[in-house]
């Protein structure tokens, strides 16, 4: 069963206050790189469960009247037309949808800088499609040898040469639609302006994990680890930290391998580094609200095993690596974890064994497990779903939800007239279907109130879910994980 160990309430408070202290400490002035979702950050509110998916949006929007936006953006990732693998869109595209979603908010964006620039055609087109937008739009320039040749970086021709974005209040987030946008670079390059005008202005950066004041070895952090192992990241003691203050904090190899670097950039700019350690540039205050380290630890454990089948899943697809894969079964094996300590994993597996087709099982948020099987009729997912709808609802398990004469009509309307060659219905058929019958029967109405209440739900397969059902599920608030493996042996699986 579920069990809070986040104070998200203590949260939204400390983290503003920290935020507050920092723009202080720099004269009233601060340029926040943001790291991570600004919104729905659901790897965060599994992993300490309790904390909000949109803590941090709401945080910032507790500061609104004196914070503004500033979206990064690469040329490079512009014209390599580069895309959101969990929202399937375009960064270009992407960078409008988050203005769009700031403004819904509330806060102020200040506009878009475009890093990176060599002339790339596509970025031009896009700064063309802002202007037109009323979006104001900077641009910094490519420097050769960023960031070693510091007398270039720290010069006229360096960051001199970049556009500067006006700004007008005391805090300036500057966030992106994804990693290696150049965050950093726009907020030195502002620093660098904000100097040669005789104005001060500090920096400062906004990481959620890994969390500097728990232990290197703590499930939420090696859950993080498990979530970039893609990327190569790694957590560390950061040696700097260590050095200057004789205690422990935990960052990780990226913030460490770059911290000489930016120090001597910050020291060229602003004549001394206000920074001793890559931990010192953070504002991170997530260690001080966790109220059930158990709890928080548990749910970490669960975040590591669902991060391992998803990379052998992506790795059965192609979409990535074998070596990603090995990372995670690593950490595995660091807290002595197995993927069958999943709590569905073992019920859908022995399901399957039992019909002999693919199965599934859901863990309810209230602790109690249901099985789906495969029929002639509806899939696993399908029957699982509506099984589990059942037993949420109060619902005896011998009454059917949808009948035959329901289900068939849908049937004959996918096979004879849209031409598809799988007749058994998907979850968000069946979900129609009976949202239809709840018109009139008070049953199937029991059961559709029941929806919201999945959220949470642990769920397993036993074969790799069609993109149809899985992403119907992500939006129930379903936590799933599949075997790798297919329901058929054909090379094109398309649902």
């Amino acid at each position: 069963m579920n069990r809070m160990g986040f104070d998200n309430g203590q949260y939204l408070q400390l983290q503003s206050r920290r935020i507050r202290e920092r723009i202080d400490q720099f004269g009233g002035k601060l340029y926040l790189e943001f790291g991570g979702k600004l919104f729905d950050d659901y790897h965060a509110s599994r992993v300490l469960p309790g904390f909000q998916p949109d803590s941090k949006i709401r945080m910032l929007l507790e500061m609104k009247d004196e914070a503004e936006v500033i979206v990064a953006i690469s040329a490079d990732d512009i014209e390599r037309n580069k895309r959101r693998g969990d929202l399937g869109i375009s960064y270009d595209e992407d960078a409008l949808r988050l203005i769009d979603a700031f403004r819904s908010c509330g806060l102020l964006v200040s506009g878009v800088c475009i890093t990176h620039c060599r002339g790339q055609e596509a970025s031009k087109g896009f700064q063309k499609r802002l202007e037109a937008l009323n979006v104001p739009v900077s641009r910094l320039y490519y420097i050769p040898d960023y960031p070693t040749n510091l007398p270039l970086i720290v010069s006229e021709q360096g960051f001199g040469k970049n556009d500067f974005m006006e700004t007008h209040r005391p805090l300036v987030v500057v966030t992106a639609p994804g990693p290696g946008s150049g965050k950093m670079a726009v907020c030195l390059s502002q620093l660098y302006h904000h100097h040669t005008r005789g104005e001060k202005a500090g920096y400062a950066k906004f990481e959620t994990f890994p969390v500097w004041d728990l232990p290197l070895k703590h499930p939420v952090n090696l859950a993080y680890e498990a979530a970039t192992a893609d990327l190569n990241d790694v957590n560390m003691i950061d040696p700097y930290h260590l050095s200057a203050y004789g205690e422990q904090a935990v960052n990780y190899n990226r913030d460490v391998e770059t911290f000489p670097v930016l120090m001597a950039m910050m020291e060229r700019i602003l004549g001394k580094s206000p920074y001793q350690s890559p931990t010192d540039m953070g504002v991170n205050m997530v260690g001080s609200c966790i109220s059930d380290d158990v709890a928080c630890q548990d749910a970490s454990r669960q975040e590591i095993i669902r991060r391992w089948f998803a990379a052998r899943m992506d790795w059965r697809n192609g979409l990535g690596s074998e070596n990603t894969v090995y990372k995670i079964e690593m950490l595995l094996n660091q807290l002595g974890l197995s993927p069958e300590d999943r709590p569905p994993v073992l019920p859908a597996r022995a399901k399957a064994e039992d019909t002999g087709k693919p199965a599934m099982a859901f863990e309810l948020p209230d602790g109690r497990m249901v099985t789906g099987k495969t029929s002639s009729l509806l899939g696993a997912c399908a029957a699982c779903m509506l099984n589990a709808l059942k037993a949420l609802a109060g619902i005896d398990d011998s009454v059917p939800l949808l009948s035959p004469e329901v289900i068939r009509p849908v049937q004959r309307l996918k096979v004879e007239y849209l031409g598809n060659s799988n007749p058994r219905l998907h979850v968000d058929e069946v979900l129609t279907a009976l949202s239809v019958c709840a018109v009139t029967d008070p049953t199937a109405a029991a059961a559709m109130e029941a929806l919201s209440r999945l959220r949470g739900t642990e769920a397993h397969s036993t074969v790799i879910l069609s993109a149809n059902d899985a992403k119907t599920l992500g939006k129930l608030g379903v936590r799933l994980t599949c075997d790798a493996a297919y329901e058929t042996h054909r090379l094109y699986h398309a649902g």
